[in-house]
């Protein structure tokens, strides 16, 4: 019980922060609205409906990037992030309160964004919104570790998306196959499949990565 109420402790910090500042979802929020509309206007007339989903992706994962980009800024400006490290909890629940936020951030801006998407290009079904909430789980929990070894960088706007973007290459593919392929069940699967071995990973490994920022 101690765990999960310093996981719930530290998520309710953040969107707290996120709350009173106000400066990461709006933005990301205008970001990816920003995109849509660009898109729907740059496709040609009568483009097939896999090319609008597509596009929607590109529009998810940088619109994550951007949550990504200032997920830690706060705690390495202001030196939280020292306290939180020795403050007597598993650090772990230092990630998983980050990717818990980070999520509540996505998702809310998917809230607006995706009926946009479904007004301006295709609608989604049952199975590609399955598909988006597994990637949104697998971005940010990987995100939020990439994110925490970048942010002591003097480059971290460009460090970040070089480590996120590779890992998040299955993700898009699960992604967009989940939406187009008649078998999307099995892209479910794959995205699965990533967000369990890579949240394992990520989890574990967070300790020796805050380690080493602070």
């Amino acid at each position: 019980m101690n765990y999960l109420s310093d996981v719930v402790a530290l998520t309710a910090k953040d969107l707290r922060v996120e709350l009173r500042a106000r400066d990461t979802l709006p933005a990301m929020l205008l970001f990816v609205l920003a995109i849509l509309v660009v898109f729907h206007f740059a496709l040609p007339a009568g483009a097939d409906d896999d090319a609008a989903y597509g596009l929607l992706w590109v529009a998810i994962v940088f619109t994550a990037l951007l949550g990504l980009a200032r997920a830690w800024v706060a705690e390495q400006e202001h030196g939280v992030l020292d306290g939180l490290v020795l403050a007597p909890c598993d650090r772990s629940t230092i990630w998983l309160g980050k990717t818990l936020a980070t999520l509540a951030f996505l998702l809310a801006v998917q809230v607006v964004a995706l009926p946009a998407f479904a007004l301006l290009f295709a609608p989604l079904d049952a199975t590609a919104l399955v598909g988006v909430l597994l990637a949104d789980a697998g971005i940010c929990a990987v995100g939020s570790l990439m994110a925490a070894m970048a942010v002591a960088g003097r480059s971290r706007e460009v460090l970040l998306p070089l480590l996120v973007l590779p890992l998040a290459i299955p993700l898009v593919i699960g992604g967009v196959g989940a939406a187009v392929s008649p078998e999307g069940g099995r892209y479910l699967l794959l995205l699965a499949l990533y967000d369990a071995v890579f949240a394992v990973l990520s989890w574990a490994s967070f300790e020796y990565v805050v380690t080493e920022q602070t």
